[in-house]
């Protein structure tokens, strides 16, 4: 075999904003970034699920990706936006999922020269598959499986729980 079979392939990918860092995502996994809009509540889920919001005739599940992986709140709304990401778990009523961001994605060529895994991999907060640097920049590469499963026990559990009647 030759080298050339184990070299990673430059990818796309974008680098999103959010607050207390920058996500990492193949460009093929976002569908769109949207103004930010009041999102439908569903009760009885945490507080990093705020809801669902419209897009595109579907309600796509809405998740402040910050407050669950345990980063910095936003300081402001004024720049904040919505990145619908494709997710692949499976689940036909769920093929979106939507992430509170600050600003909007920045597209860069990915390859091995310029990814740097940083940390053990171990002890990852939730939503974190890996924490890498970009050319010296610190970014996320978010669990999109674990937050997709996140967020479907999040609203089975908050269907299974009925109110009470007096």
């Amino acid at each position: 075999m030759n080298d050339q079979t184990f070299q990673m392939h430059d990818i796309r990918g974008v680098l999103i904003p959010i607050s207390g860092g920058r996500l990492l995502l193949p460009n093929a996994a976002v569908a769109e970034v949207i103004t930010l809009s009041t999102p439908e509540p569903i009760a009885g889920t945490p507080e990093w699920l705020l809801g669902r919001v419209s897009w595109r005739g579907w309600r796509v599940p809405l998740v402040a990706y910050s407050t669950l992986a345990g980063l910095p709140r936003p300081q402001s709304a004024l720049n904040s936006r919505v990145t619908v990401l494709k997710v692949f778990g499976g689940n036909p009523r769920m093929p979106f999922l939507a992430l509170v961001t600050q600003g909007f994605p920045r597209l860069t060529t990915i390859s091995s020269d310029i990814l740097v895994s940083t940390g053990n991999g171990e002890d990852l907060p939730d939503g974190v598959r890996q924490q890498v640097l970009v050319r010296d920049e610190e970014a996320i590469i978010p669990d999109l499986e674990a937050i997709e499963r996140l967020v479907t026990e999040a609203i089975a559990a908050a269907s299974a729980v009925e109110p009470v009647a007096d």
